[in-house]
């Protein structure tokens, strides 16, 4: 008999009915797969395999050449509802193709991504996807990436853009979000609104940052410093929102934009405190437009990330270097899309002074390519 372990630590032997029951073959068979027995078909064997990998159990050595179907994905913590959703689009456009994903996912106090990508070379994976891993952060050391290269290991990263990688990249394009969320709290009214964001070090904050700076100068004519002014930081949750929306609101911002949708329900949860009516006293603006956002009270207004564009994209574009075509060093860039629900309505000055056309943003599959050289994010 064949013993294996799983992902996790600790040696534990697997039982022949669970994989037989996840593959759907009778546990004879699963026995011959594993001790490499002739008289099993090739479309059985792959199904067993797969659902050895599927249950987190190490292949037997003799076996590990087969694992040229696996790839990995790296994805930060599952708490916020955007990271299960692209597992979840990743995963389907990989098993369509014929590969088995394997997801491993960053805990506080557990794995590092580091440690991550070497369980995955070590278990043979043909490339890895990376979403908005270490490549986002300015500060982190880009050479775990071109070590990973020199591995011969393809991957492909999901927001945050670096010149100091060469690899492809696939991103939602924060600027143009930004510009839709003013653009649209503008036409309600609003003039003095604010932007809650994570760390400054990250790449998607930067961005929208500067695409938020931008929009507040053309739609509303503020300065640079004073937009600036109006840019809170804190962490990416519930409680962050909160505590960067309860500053802004404070600073007298009527409206507030946020970098994801739970801190959107965050810079809601302030404003009760404070005694203030989402949207009639205050509007908010989320990012991402996760899973059951939209059943929230009151529904939230959101910038939607194109999810299922940006997932299909990075498999096409690492099967693609799987498949000994190097995708250029390039980005693609998705254009979001504003929805509009209940937590947005007109602000203090009532109807507003003509404004710029605001843009439809209907364009979730488009994209377009941006040479590194001409976007230096972390300068």
């Amino acid at each position: 008999m064949v013993a294996f372990r799983p992902i996790a630590s600790g040696a534990v032997t697997a039982r022949l009915a669970d994989i037989a029951a996840q593959a759907g073959v009778s546990e004879a068979t699963v026995s011959r797969v594993l001790n490499g027995k002739p008289g099993v078909s090739a479309t059985t064997r792959e199904s067993v395999l797969a659902a050895l990998d599927l249950l987190g159990y190490e292949r037997p050595v003799r076996l590990r050449q087969r694992s040229a179907g696996l790839v990995g994905l790296i994805t930060p913590e599952l708490d916020n509802p955007i990271f299960p959703a692209f597992a979840q689009i990743i995963g389907q456009a990989l098993t369509r193709q014929g590969y088995t994903p394997v997801l491993a996912t960053q805990t506080p106090g557990g794995s590092t991504e580091d440690e991550l990508v070497e369980m995955l070379v070590e278990r043979g994976v043909a490339g890895i996807i990376f979403v908005s891993g270490l490549h986002a952060d300015c500060t982190a050391d880009m050479e775990r990436y071109a070590r990973l290269q020199g591995q011969g290991v393809p991957f492909v990263l999901i927001n945050g853009f670096t010149e100091k990688v060469n690899a492809p990249f696939v991103s939602p394009d924060d600027r143009g979000a930004m510009r839709l969320a003013v653009t649209h709290l503008a036409a309600l009214g609003h003039r003095r609104i604010g932007l809650a964001v994570g760390q400054k070090r990250f790449v998607p904050v930067r961005r929208k940052i500067e695409g938020f700076v931008t929009s507040m100068s053309e739609v509303l004519g503020m300065a640079e410093d004073e937009a600036l002014e109006l840019v809170q930081h804190s962490l990416f949750t519930l409680e962050g929102g909160q505590a960067a929306a309860s500053a802004l609101i404070a600073d007298g911002c009527t409206a507030v934009v946020c970098a994801s949708d739970m801190m959107a329900l965050g810079a809601i949860r302030a404003a009760r405190q404070l005694g203030l009516s989402v949207p009639d006293d205050v509007s908010v603006v989320g990012f991402d437009d996760s899973p059951l956002i939209a059943f929230t009270d009151p529904p939230l207004t959101t910038i939607r990330q194109p999810v299922t564009a940006m997932g299909q994209a990075a498999v096409n574009a690492l099967l693609e270097e799987v498949g000994g075509t190097p995708a250029p060093h390039s980005e693609f860039v998705f254009l979001p899309e504003l929805v509009v629900r209940g937590s947005t309505a007109a602000g203090p000055t009532g109807q507003n002074a003509p404004l710029p056309a605001q843009p439809t943003g209907q364009q979730t599959t488009s994209q377009k390519t941006t040479r590194t050289a001409h976007d230096p994010t972390c300068g």
